[in-house]
């Protein structure tokens, strides 16, 4: 059985691929497109001193030969699952071949094991290819190539040569050694990328005493992965204006690698560039093997789950344009041009997204037009609000298919739809750094939540069986951040004593009391009116004017709203009611449930207990 095994595997290794892909001269891929190969060895690698990402060395084999090998972090979950094993058969199906510190490494971007290939030791006996038009210098040591790894003897330590100017390359060369970007680190030389320029900003000035000075900074991005670039004083005079949002380039070492500044940057790559004097720009002719942009959407539905200050990425349909209007900054004096955009998308939530500056004063895009944010902060003001980093960037009716469901979903029935806020989901003990964590109504009885000096804070999913009809709603002052009681002096004259003034009509507000229910008992929770306006459906006003001339419609507001399942975050704290002490159990905010993201808190839930 072991043999025939064997026999299998080796019919089905690309014997031969490791030399072509390893001395291909321009697009190893090409050279021999996802080869089958075997996996000898995985190594971690050490970090340098300045840290950075898990990485992880390899070595491959076609039988005949075999090569080291590096695996791009965008695949480091084939190793950290288990799946790729000492001796595993792959398929490389997307890689590169690099010249690091004078050696050649294969790139893996990504890779699929081929389990039903399952060998137990090393298949043939490779040797170590050989590459061709290379310098023969030793390698001086680093991360990629250390002593004692696969095919390297152990050697005596070479003296330290005195670090010199690397030749710059001239415009128009052939770029056979292109990197890709999730491959660059402050080892790697001699290096060329091709990406697309996803993001430009405008060139920023400084004044200090030690002296003043500009800089920009552009977005690149390639298959790989993404990168922040910076240029400053004479780069920036030079570069600025090659770079154009959209187009591609070919951008070549000398260029510094170094640790990202994440206070500056939206990306998720832990490295940067700095553009030097001599660093190689030059505009690709064939810019269509570059993605345009690359988004990992956050819906809006989930900004309640999204921690405040978090970057990400949104598409929605733009349901509200506001006109331009300008604050001045606090520290600096300045004015800056805002403008408020309200999103939507067929989670059933609605958000308000700030954009700034010339994107604001500029924008000129139609009500219903998708777009498409790369790089928003989240805020915890109004429960969830957005604001585009002057990192970030707007596409306006992007051409991806999360654009075009969207786009149909509005056209067939998001368009009549009503859209909940997130403006009753923020507590301000969040925005502290305070924990609300999920329980039962049992456990909450249990631990006698409320009962101490201080108020407890915690979330249960929980299903409405009762709201109470009676005092569902007040009569509130009409007047901005009032909201108290007033009284009905005479007909259409409605009085507050805190504003000392009249009006015509109130402004009703919920008030409500709902008996809730999950899988271990009950529990009340007082509810106020954005909470409120969630669980009926429609404002405290229009249930008033249903009350009033329509009994039945009233009553079907109250059935319909029982009989379903929300997230309530809720404070509890002891109240004192008609001279007696009680814990009250307050909503702070409420959100429909995310089955989806419940769904992976239960597999969550199982893998701790070895369940399958």
């Amino acid at each position: 059985m072991g043999d025939t095994m064997t026999d299998a595997a080796t019919a089905a290794i690309s014997r031969g691929a490791i030399d072509a892909i390893v001395n291909a001269a321009q697009n190893p891929q090409a050279a021999w497109p996802n080869p089958v190969l075997q996996c000898l060895q995985i190594r971690e690698m050490k970090a340098g001193p300045q840290g950075g990402p898990t990485r992880y060395r390899i070595v491959l084999s076609d039988i005949d030969h075999f090569s080291q090998g590096m695996l791009a972090t965008q695949a480091n979950d084939v190793v950290e699952s288990g799946k790729l094993k000492k001796n595993s058969i792959v398929r490389v199906t997307s890689f590169n071949s690099n010249q690091v510190k004078e050696k050649r490494i294969v790139i893996v971007l990504s890779l699929e094991i081929l389990e039903e290939h399952w060998p137990l030791e090393k298949l043939g006996n490779p040797v170590q290819v050989e590459t061709r038009d290379l310098v023969d210098i030793k390698p001086q040591p680093t991360t990629i190539s250390s002593n004692g790894f696969y095919g390297n003897k152990p050697q005596a330590a070479q003296p330290q040569r005195s670090a010199q100017a690397l030749p710059s390359r001239p415009v128009g060369t052939a770029h056979a050694n292109i990197y890709p970007i999730e491959a660059l680190s402050p080892y790697a030389h001699k290096w060329t990328i091709k990406a697309r320029c996803t993001h430009k900003s405008d060139i920023k000035t400084w004044h200090k005493q030690s002296g003043e000075g500009k800089l920009f900074s552009v977005n690149f991005l390639d298959e790989s992965g993404e990168i922040r670039a910076t240029g400053f004083n004479a780069e920036c005079d030079m570069l600025y204006d090659i770079f154009q949002e959209g187009e591609v380039y070919y951008i070549s070492s000398p260029c510094r690698v170094q640790l990202a500044k994440k206070q500056f940057t939206n990306l998720s790559n832990d490295y940067e560039l700095t553009f030097e004097r001599d660093t190689q720009v030059e505009k690709a002719e064939d810019p269509t093997d570059v993605p345009v942009n690359k988004f990992a959407f956050t819906s809006i539905g989930d900004l309640q789950s999204v921690d405040k200050d978090t970057t990400i990425d949104t598409i929605g349909v733009l349901k509200e344009v506001d006109e331009v209007t300008q604050i001045t900054s606090k520290t600096t004096s300045k004015p800056y041009d805002k403008r408020d955009l309200t999103l939507v998308d067929n989670t059933g939530f609605s958000v308000r997204l700030t954009i700034w500056g010339n994107t604001a004063t500029n924008f000129d895009a139609p009500p219903e037009s998708v777009l498409a944010f790369k790089g928003v902060k989240v805020s915890d003001y109004n429960g969830r609000s957005l604001s585009l980093l002057s990192s970030g960037s707007m596409t306006i009716e992007p051409d991806i298919d999360e654009a075009y469901k969207l786009k149909g979903w509005y056209d067939a029935s998001g368009r009549m739809d009503k859209f909940t806020s997130h403006a009753s989901m923020g507590s301000a003990g969040a925005a502290g750094g305070r924990s609300d964590p999920l329980k039962t109504i049992t456990r909450v009885l249990e631990e006698n939540l409320g009962m101490s000096e201080n108020p407890d804070y915690f979330t249960v999913r929980a299903t409405i069986i009762y709201v109470k009809q009676d005092s569902v709603s007040y009569p509130a002052c009409l007047s901005d951040n009032c909201n108290k009681k007033v009284v009905e002096m005479n007909p259409g004259e409605w009085r507050c004593e805190k504003c000392d003034k009249t009006h015509p009509r109130p402004e009703y507000r919920y008030i409500m009391s709902v008996n809730v229910s999950d899988h271990t008992g009950q529990l009340w929770l007082s509810c106020f009116d954005d909470v409120g306006r969630m669980i009926m459906g429609v404002s405290a006003d229009e249930l008033a004017v249903m009350k009033e001339n329509d009994e039945k419609a009233f009553s079907d507001r109250f059935q319909d709203a029982t009989c379903k399942t929300w997230m309530f975050k809720c404070r509890a704290k002891m109240d004192n009611y008609q001279d007696q002490q009680r814990v009250r159990h307050q909503v702070t905010g409420a959100s429909a449930v995310n089955y989806v993201a419940e769904g992976k808190k239960l597999v969550e839930m199982m893998k701790v207990y070895n369940l399958d």
